[in-house]
């Protein structure tokens, strides 16, 4: 069998793994008190942060390769049909709590974005820098006769610490603050009541905000189930699969 030759496309591809490897440590936000690492530096490229197979994709000379559109979609929060609801919390890093809630039954859809800010379309950037006021969140699309509201607010308890205001582990800003961020009167009200019940848990208060949801702007799409796309990445391994054993998911 022929070698296909090594072209300097392919180096390129490789050096870009090495770096990638070097660069990012860990993504924090859950239950785990060893979490130490903070999330890559948000200045770092898409193009380095994430590879959908974790291998390098050989390229020849004369091909090219189409950049991944990374620019931040606001969509629309209403469900998409009357059998589905829409829940958007935020509780740390998003990529760990995509993670959870995308293996719930009755869960059919997680998005990663942002929520609770005064800037339009902002990126990932800006929102790391702490000046746009928005939380990294998660948008749930989820079936209220198989998963009710009241279960789905559980499992954001249990998935992260809601006692640590505006930090999860070693991420510290607003942006990682604990949120809900409700769709309805009866979200507000199922919302409140839960977190009097979920107090008795902890020993320190909780400090999760609850508030009424505004424009949901979706992030890049290297953000997009991320864990699932980059599992033998260093944060994967040491903080989001930890955390999956932790509460008995797949990890």
């Amino acid at each position: 069998m022929k070698t296909r030759p090594k072209t300097r496309a392919t180096w390129l591809s490789r050096s870009l793994v090495v770096a990638l490897a070097l660069t990012i440590t860990a993504c924090s936000g859950g239950p785990t008190d060893s979490d130490s690492s903070p999330k890559p530096d948000a200045a770092t490229p898409a193009s380095t942060m994430v590879a959908s197979t974790g291998e390098p994709t050989e390229v020849a000379d004369d091909e090219t390769v189409e950049e991944t559109d990374v620019t931040p979609a606001s969509t629309n929060s209403t469900p998409k049909n009357a059998s589905t609801d829409v829940a958007t919390f935020g509780a740390g890093c998003f990529w760990c709590v995509e993670a959870v809630l995308e293996q719930l039954d009755g869960v059919s859809d997680v998005t990663s974005g942002y929520m609770g800010g005064d800037l339009d379309d902002p990126t990932y950037q800006a929102v790391c820098s702490g000046t746009s006021g928005h939380a990294e969140v998660v948008q749930v699309t989820f079936d209220p006769s198989v998963l009710s509201y009241d279960k789905l607010v559980d499992w954001f308890w249990e998935l992260h610490d809601p006692t640590t205001l505006n930090r999860q582990g070693a991420d510290a800003g607003t942006q990682y603050r604990s949120a809900i961020f409700y769709h309805s009167d009866a979200q507000r009200v199922a919302a409140e009541a839960s977190k009097v019940r979920a107090q008795a848990k902890f020993k320190s208060p909780i400090v999760t905000e609850i508030t009424k949801a505004g424009e949901y702007f979706m992030a890049e799409a290297y953000h997009q189930d991320y864990y699932r796309l980059n599992k033998e990445q260093g944060y994967s391994r040491a903080v989001i699969a930890p955390k999956l054993k932790k509460l008995d998911l797949e990890e």
